[in-house]
Order: structure tokens, then sequence, then C-alpha cells
């Protein structure tokens, strides 16, 4: 059985999608169908840029949400047929405009607001984020209590064994980089993010979005999408949006999303939208597990040899 994923916020890079929306028309649509429901060319800088207005937050979140988007309705038109359904982070609102959760513009909306109001949560400066490689899950909470010293710091992506993501106060997450290799990190890796998401000081962002999020006209998925809260399969729109709302100033668990898709009988994983991150983080996690991803033609092809079709 196949499942799609769908990446998330640092996946983004100038020149995403220009070649499908020149070769497909399904791809076409979606970038022009974004813009209207926008007002705004995010098409042109999707393709064109510049770098530093694709990486602002706000225009990110859209960005990839559409990159995305264009890459499953082509897969879709090609006969592939998803059984499950999950996204990294932003992927997750991927995920159920692919599922029929949200619709596309209504969810192109959302999170160009939840984009800003996570960077309006933290002021730029005072948050932070870093890798821990090479440490378990419970090294690197412990490595976060150790050294938190009365600010936050916390595990904020789970993404696979030996791959972890801490969020929190700019020192606090230095202190901890710095305890989680005296317990046994192999590298502590400061990531260039502009504010740090998926722990406690996200609350106020959450709480910004929850009541946008509830007054969204949402449906049932028509297929269980993992969320990353707590790896449970949604399968009606009150526990979709709830898991959204939740999923703010919570901790990505994507190792156990996968280990619960192939739990529950995914085979393939088939990664929709720009980069190779997912595709290379689920072999980590399960290597008897196939995945692809397409985000050019080159991916399209292989990903549909594989699945041959």
């Amino acid at each position: 059985m196949i499942a799609f994923v769908f990446p998330g916020q640092g996946a983004q890079k100038v020149g995403m999608g220009r070649s499908l929306a020149a070769a497909f028309s399904v791809c076409r649509d979606t970038f022009a169908e974004a813009d209207a429901a926008l007002g705004e060319a995010l098409s042109t800088l999707c393709f064109e840029g510049p770098d530093d207005r694709l990486m602002l937050t706000e225009n990110t979140q859209p960005a990839i949400l559409t990159m995305s988007t264009a890459v499953a309705r082509l897969a879709a038109s090609r006969g592939v047929r998803p059984a499950f359904a999950a996204g990294h982070s932003l992927g997750e609102y991927s995920a159920h405009v692919a599922a029929g959760t949200l619709s596309f513009a209504d969810a192109l909306r959302t999170v160009r607001r939840r984009g800003r109001y996570m960077q309006e949560a933290v002021p730029v400066g005072e948050g932070a984020m870093a890798a821990i490689l090479g440490l378990d899950a419970d090294g690197v909470a412990r490595a976060c209590v150790e050294a938190a010293d009365g600010q936050i710091v916390t595990p904020a992506n789970l993404n696979a064994p030996g791959q972890i993501v801490i969020a929190g106060h700019t020192a606090a997450v230095a202190r901890a980089g710095e305890r989680a290799k005296a317990l046994g990190a192999k590298r502590a890796i400061p990531l260039a993010v502009s504010a740090p998401f998926h722990c406690p000081l996200m609350k106020p962002a959450e709480d910004r979005l929850a009541p946008e999020l509830r007054a969204l006209a949402a449906h049932d998925p028509a297929i269980p999408v993992v969320a990353n809260v707590d790896a449970l399969p949604k399968r009606t729109a009150a526990d979709a949006i709830e898991a959204l709302v939740r999923q703010v100033s919570s901790p990505v668990r994507w190792e156990d999303v996968v280990r619960r898709l192939i739990a529950d009988g995914a085979t393939t994983f088939v990664e929709m939208g720009p980069g190779a991150v997912l595709a290379g983080l689920i072999r980590k996690i399960d290597r008897n597990v196939a995945a692809f991803s397409i985000e050019d033609e080159a991916g399209l092809a292989a990903a549909l040899a594989g699945l041959k079709l």
C-alpha cells in the first residue's frame, strides 16, 4: 500500500515547480489557483525568487504547500492512489488537502497566517533550533532538562533514530547542545531558522491560529492522515483540525508517524514536493520499505517505474 508524505519548511528552493508547471497543465493550474487564492504571484516567487523573500516563513509555507499539491495532483492523474497520507509539520496541511479534509484555497490562506503567527511569537534572535545527531530520544530529553536553567528547550522534531531537533530559547538550546555532546551525541548543529518551531514558545501562535482553524469548512479525510502530534490516524474532520491546532507548539513525532504507517500496512512511500529529506529519513527508520521523491519529471518517471504504473 502507498502512503503519500509531504515535506515541511526547509525544503523550499527557488525554481521549485517551474519545470513541472511548464510540462503539465495540472501543475500549471495548481500554481495559478494559488495565485488567485492569495491575490499575488506566489508562482513567480517559487519559480524565480528572490531567495530572501521565499525564505520568509509566511511565504515559505504557502509556497511548499502549493508545490506539494501540484505534485500530488500530478501523481494522482497518473494513477498513483494512496491508502494513507502524512506530512512533516507544515506538510500535514498538504496531506489534508490531498485527503480532501481542507480546500486548497483555505489551506493556503491558513498556512500564510500560521507562518506569520509563528514568526511573531518569538522576537528574532530570542529563539533557536539545533539538530542533535547520534543520541537517542531519552538522552536528548535529558540534555534539555539538565540545560534548561529556567528557560525553555525541548525536543521539537523526532525525525529518525539518532536525528532529533531541539528548540527553545537561544542560550538554552546552545547549552542543551553541549550537554547532549557530553552525553554521547556526535554533533549538535545549529539550524538556520527564523523561529523556534514546535516548542512551548509557540503557544501564542497556537492560540491565535486555533479559532481560525476551527472555523474552517473541514470534511472527513478520504484516507487516514497520521498526525504529527500523536502519530495516530485522523479519520474525522474534528480530529484532524484539533491535531493541527496542537501541532504548533508540540513536537513532530516523525519516526513514530512512519512506524505507524508501516504498522498499518504502508509498504511504499512517495514524497510529494521539493527535496528528498523525508525519503531519506524513512530509509533510516526502516530499510525494508520503498521510498520515492517527486519534485521534477525525473522523479515522477522513477516513481512511476518503481510503482509499475
